[in-house]
């Protein structure tokens, strides 16, 4: 079956000529929920934007990430852009518009809907979200996880196949991340996490891919990924309080 997700010997070096990635291959399928973990500088950010075409500025003759089987380029942007819902790490780089029903509306207006339709589906994505009845509320007084889940919205009311998202829980309070991994563990399409949380990757991914110094140290099951306190350690993270008292070849 084609991945969601084929990544093939990527590599990228940004304008100082600093290496962000250094030849990271890996797929993730249809409906798979993975993490992405390493240390600050690991090139987790400049690889999620990769996945959606944010990256790089331009394109080689020979893409490395392809979505669906279709390699991402000049001319499947706009296609990846609607697969692949990108969350930021800071919700104010995504809302930009005066009232929250038009952050919402954006991405389908931009796909060509009608009023109509586009006033159903903002409608619906509020609600999947939690916010009924924050339409007319405007962005920039809302709280942190308030302002993350009208992104989320968004990002849903453009109904991309691909959840792509950084640090989602890097400015929420507990009660916001429990409805936040409520929330994610409820959408059925394939997600890639990046976060430093790692009981947030405990919660919600099966799998989870280790990088660092921009190549992929390690991929396989989180559980047992993770209650490898050495390995955490090599790489700048520690093992999370909920698997202290997992070894990392099994056994309790």
């Amino acid at each position: 079956m084609t991945p969601a997700i084929e990544v093939r010997n990527l590599r990228f070096s940004y304008h100082d000529q600093k290496t962000a990635l250094d030849g990271v291959s890996f797929s993730v399928a249809e409906g798979e929920c993975v993490a992405l973990v390493g240390p600050n500088g690991a090139g987790k950010s400049t690889l999620l934007q990769h996945l959606n075409g944010l990256l790089p500025e331009k394109f080689g003759p020979d893409p490395a990430v392809a979505i669906f089987g279709r390699p991402v380029s000049v001319e499947s942007l706009e296609e990846t852009h609607r697969k692949v819902g990108f969350l930021f790490q800071d919700s104010d780089d995504q809302l930009f518009c005066p009232t929250v029903y038009e952050d919402v509306a954006f991405g389908p207006q931009q796909f060509g809907g009608d009023g109509r339709e586009i006033s159903r589906i903002v409608r619906e994505s509020l609600a999947k979200v939690g916010l009924e009845g924050f339409a007319d509320r405007i962005p920039h007084h809302l709280s942190a996880g308030e302002k993350q889940r009208v992104c989320l919205a968004g990002i849903l009311a453009c109904e991309p196949s691909i959840l792509v998202l950084d640090e989602p829980t890097s400015d929420l309070d507990p009660r916001s991340k429990r409805g936040l991994v409520a929330l994610l563990k409820s959408l059925p399409v394939t997600k890639v996490i990046a976060s430093h949380d790692l009981e947030l990757v405990v919660q919600l991914c099966p799998r989870t891919i280790l990088l660092d110094g921009g190549r992929v140290v390690a991929d396989g099951a989180t559980m047992r990924l993770l209650a490898d306190e050495e390995l955490m350690l090599r790489h700048g993270l520690e093992k999370p309080h909920s698997l202290q008292h997992l070894h990392p070849h099994g056994g309790g």
